[in-house]
């Protein structure tokens, strides 16, 4: 599956989220492997997760106190989105504070991570959501009733719109908030509501929604609210379906776009194509040229499908 100079490369100790996540994600080794722990304890201290955090506020904070949704892609929402894929979790006191802050800062009934003014945007709601649970909040009965607005927010047809209502059905990043969760913690209604979303999206081969959309062919990180093909598949086949002959065409794109060195190259950074001009790009790595993340991601999804 994996060439020994890539394995090499992802296990680099430059970059200790990559390691820790290869050695569990791609090599199956537990939590309590020397090489596991010795990696999770650098993440805060060295690498992609520790420059992020030493741009964070004491209080809790990135770039601005009173909006953690703006300026775009470096205020407090787009760096715990980013931090919750680098293997951190709310163990860490910084993490848990700024969860914390962020949860409070938008504290609308329907859940923690709200979009302005009022209703929640669901791609903004999700994908936060995402992210707490990776951080270890899957518990908490904040984002336990989160889970559930996502649940009653969703077509009968399995999809979802961005603002839980209407005909315009997308918003995978829904349907990735309840992947996260492990199927042992999922209630009846969670798991009835993954089965019709898989469905839904698999019918539709993952690409096949409208028009050709170019950015879905092309892969990202950080992935943010953003879809691609790469994220479908790693939604679908995190619920199992790797085998699902529907995935003929994720999979055949996912292959073709392996470089002849068995690594993937970094597409093309957030936002892709017809963004405000406002926000700030920020990237961990350079588009155009091989990426960890990307690679890592790659990596899991075909390991899923052969296993």
């Amino acid at each position: 599956m994996v060439s020994k100079p890539v394995l090499d490369w992802l296990l680099e100790e430059s970059q200790p989220s990559v390691r820790y996540r290869t050695l569990t994600e791609l090599l199956g080794r537990s939590e309590t492997d020397a090489d596991v722990r010795e990696a999770r304890k650098e993440i805060p201290v060295k690498g992609w997760a520790a420059s992020i955090l030493a741009e964070r506020n004491p209080a809790g904070w990135w770039v601005r106190e009173w909006s953690h949704f703006t300026p775009e892609f470096v205020s407090t929402n787009w760096m715990l989105l980013v931090l919750s894929e680098l293997g951190v979790s709310r163990d860490l006191p910084e993490i848990r504070d700024s969860c914390e802050l962020w949860m409070r800062m938008k504290p609308v009934r329907y859940g923690p991570i709200v979009h302005p003014p009022l209703k929640p945007h669901l791609c903004s709601l999700a994908i936060g959501t995402r992210a707490l649970v990776r951080f270890g909040y899957g518990e908490d009965p904040r984002v336990r009733r989160t889970l559930q607005w996502i649940v009653d927010a969703a077509h009968p047809e399995g999809g979802w719109s961005h603002f839980g209502g209407g005909r315009n059905l997308d918003s995978y990043h829904s349907l990735g908030a309840l992947a996260a969760v492990p199927r042992a913690r999922r209630t009846a209604s969670m798991q009835r509501c993954v089965e019709r979303g898989a469905e839904f999206f698999l019918e539709r081969e993952l690409h096949r929604q409208g028009k050709r959309y170019p950015p879905w062919y092309r892969f990202h990180d950080p992935v943010y609210f953003y879809y691609d093909v790469l994220v479908g598949l790693e939604i679908l086949t995190s619920l199992g379906y790797g085998r699902d002959p529907r995935l003929g065409f994720a999979l055949s794109l996912l292959k073709k776009k392996r470089r002849p060195d068995g690594r993937w190259n970094l597409d093309a950074i957030p936002p892709d194509v017809g963004h405000a001009t406002s926000c700030r790009r920020f990237a961990l790595e350079n588009a155009g040229a091989p990426s960890k993340m990307i690679t890592l991601r790659a990596l899991r999804v075909l390991d899923r499908v052969d296993s």
